[in-house]
């Protein structure tokens, strides 16, 4: 015991340099993305340019805000509000499926309007799921503990729909799950009955059915469903090794369908070329490693799942947009983290990496 008291008494204060500088490359870099990418569709729907980079800006704005704020927060105080901001996540899930609070577009109810503000609750829910799961691996409970409300938010994001935000969380959860030291036979079990589900809801869903069409056939219908992923190609085999240059991109001018959204990595390839897009991409390797590397020296099973949590979400979304881009996976519409237009998701990922950097200064120098 008095061993342990010594060890947490030469916690490491100062954060990880590394980490810090490496989210603010990250902003940059989606910045200049952003307002790269975004200015003809911009143009083509506001009138403005600028409006799409305007509007990212300030979320960028909000986020390094919450970055800086919630990296000086001692992160035990999340452990002791895990449950209500959960619950409280959970009611903006609910909120979202009602017509007098949701809003919809293309197709999908994701969005809350309060007055000038839209925001995504499924965002909102990465966050608090990756904090509630920790407390709940923190406070030994059992496995039900972590099923039961992993499915009832998988359950509530796929009725939207959202089946890449659905797969994203259940990353988060699985990872977090076999950390906490939960047996395997119950982690497997879980795994093989989402795969099932995920089989069902594509076959009964037409538009998931023809994403998968889409995917396994696509030369098929280039003008019709398979034109966007033909498009994605296009991007990337025009850029070739070294890019077209930055700002060249031709697929951007509306030929490419949510250019600077989900598709935004076709296009930093088409620019930059397999260089470029392999730095992206090696950026991203070395941030989930920094995470993890944090889990790894964390004081306590709080933080260490915590920190698990928060670079399984990034590690994942990066994985499922990036595949999609490259055919390995069907288009699954999520955004790439810190990169694609989108105020929720950055914000809530600033936010996470704000808490994960506040974790770095509690490292044990028993584990350094």
């Amino acid at each position: 015991m008095k061993n342990r008291k010594l060890v947490l008494s030469k916690q490491n204060k100062s954060f990880d340099r590394n980490l810090f500088f490496l989210i603010l490359v990250f902003v940059i870099i989606g910045i200049i993305a952003v307002a790269d990418v975004s200015a003809p569709q911009a143009l083509n729907t506001y009138g403005d340019k600028f409006y799409l980079l305007k509007e990212q800006a300030i979320s960028a704005a909000i986020g390094l805000t919450a970055f800086f704020v919630l990296s000086r927060i001692k992160y035990t105080v999340w452990e002791k509000v895990a449950t209500p901001l959960f619950f409280i996540s959970l009611l903006f899930l609910l909120l979202v499926l009602l017509e007098r609070f949701g809003l919809t577009a293309l197709g999908a109810r994701r969005w809350i309007s309060l007055g000038p503000i839209n925001f995504q609750p499924s965002e909102f829910i990465k966050f608090t799921i990756c904090i509630y799961l920790a407390k709940v691996a923190s406070s030994g409970k059992g496995p039900l503990s972590y099923f039961v409300p992993l499915v009832l938010v998988a359950g509530l994001i796929i009725l939207q729909p959202d089946l890449g935000t659905t797969l994203v969380v259940l990353i988060i959860g699985i990872s977090q799950i076999f950390v906490s030291g939960v047996n395997l036979f119950y982690i497997f079990g879980a795994l093989g009955v989402g795969g099932i589900a995920t089989a069902l809801l594509v076959m009964l869903s037409p538009y998931r059915k023809d994403r998968l069409n889409t995917f396994l056939q696509a030369t098929t219908d280039p003008l019709g469903k398979s034109y966007h992923i033909r498009q994605i190609l296009l991007a990337l085999g025009s850029g070739g090794i070294f890019g077209v240059g930055l700002g060249a991109s031709r697929q951007k001018y509306l030929f490419l369908p949510e250019a600077s959204t989900d598709s935004i990595f076709a296009v930093i390839a088409e620019e930059l070329g397999l260089i470029g897009a392999g730095v992206l991409i090696l950026l991203f390797v070395f941030l989930i490693i920094k995470g993890l590397k944090i889990a790894k020296d964390a004081p306590d099973k709080f933080a260490q799942v915590l920190a698990v949590g928060i670079s399984a979400w990034i590690g994942g979304q990066a994985f499922l947009n990036i595949a999609s881009m490259v055919s390995l996976v069907p288009l699954t519409g999520i955004p790439l983290p810190f990169i694609s237009y989108g105020g929720s998701s950055l914000v809530m990922i600033l936010s996470a990496c704000g808490i994960l950097l506040n974790i770095s200064r509690y490292a044990t120098s028993e584990r350094k």
